[in-house]
């Protein structure tokens, strides 16, 4: 039996288990494109998404930390939001194949908006590890992720693109950079164009400090 035939299984067992409201996604950063890593969705309801749906920021940073030594670790009780607004408790396992490289992405995404309403009697359900930790709204494709980098950048900045010096905008494009955003295809012609300066402008704002 393959591995992702297990991890369906699995999926679909959590499923039945917690109901309706847990939504449990495999993603697949090898044989998938990255654009469609969704090979495996049961309760896509609760995030809107499908088989064929592009990466979540927990996938986004497997894919861009799977060449370090370390890689990405498990994360669980991390908060997300849905555009629609929905309160999700998550959890994400990094699945390696036998030669120590990443192959799978499994999430577990609870609904818990209704839960919050009762939060007292449920603390510790529905409580984050991180209690400062704010929600982060989970994407459909590599495009939206961008913009809520790039709308993370101008937050960390405190100020909008127009009143930004060339100070300001190293800040912003140097989390961009560290954020792995320029590994989406044709981000820089975006980021560039949103933060009124050129590829070349961009460019030497990322190596300005090496």
């Amino acid at each position: 039996m393959g591995r992702l035939t297990v991890l369906k299984q699995i999926a679909a067992d959590l499923a039945s288990q917690f109901g309706p409201d847990c939504e449990v996604v495999i993603h697949d950063l090898k044989t998938a494109e990255p654009e469609h890593s969704i090979v495996y969705i049961v309760n896509g309801h609760v995030t809107n998404r499908d088989i064929g749906d592009g990466p979540s920021n927990a996938v986004f940073d497997a894919i861009r930390n799977q060449k370090k030594e370390d890689g990405p670790e498990d994360h669980t009780g991390y908060l997300m939001k849905t555009s629609d607004g929905k309160i999700l408790k998550c959890s994400t396992s990094y699945i390696r194949d036998d030669d120590g490289s990443l192959h799978y992405v499994f999430g577990i995404n609870y609904d818990i908006t209704k839960l919050t309403m009762i939060e007292s009697a449920l603390h510790s359900l529905v409580t984050p590890e991180n209690k400062e930790e704010k929600p982060r709204e989970i994407t459909h494709s590599v495009n939206d992720l961008l913009d809520h980098l790039i709308e993370e950048s101008v937050a960390l900045v405190g100020k909008p693109v127009p009143l930004m010096n060339k100070e300001d905008k190293v800040t912003a494009i140097q989390f961009l950079n560290d954020a792995g955003a320029f590994l989406i295809t044709k981000s820089g012609d975006k980021v560039a164009n949103y933060f009124g300066i050129s590829k070349y402008t961009l460019y030497s704002y990322i190596d300005v400090n090496k």
